[in-house]
């Protein structure tokens, strides 16, 4: 049953717009947040796991080799001191 007070008919009109217009403001506001977070990463360089792999392992000989050379070092100069 509708109320035929003038009133209140335009009362629930306005709630509806205001429904109307929150909602839209949502999507927007979501719409907008995800644009910004797309050109922020857009920025950013990743990459691939195999190239982070090589990387790793790159790092890890290089680890391996400066161990190497320290134990080479540290025996030449103990050579020398000894002499």
């Amino acid at each position: 049953m509708q109320s035929e007070n003038p009133i209140i008919a335009d009362f629930v009109k306005l709630a509806n717009s205001a429904a109307g217009t929150m909602a839209g403001m949502t999507r927007e506001a979501r719409e907008s947040a995800r644009e910004r977070m797309k050109e922020a990463l857009g920025g950013v360089d990743f990459v691939s796991r195999e190239e982070f792999e090589t990387v790793k392992l790159m790092a890890q000989k290089a680890r391996e080799q400066n161990e190497a050379l320290e134990a080479r070092i540290a025996a030449l100069e103990a050579k020398h001191s000894a002499k």
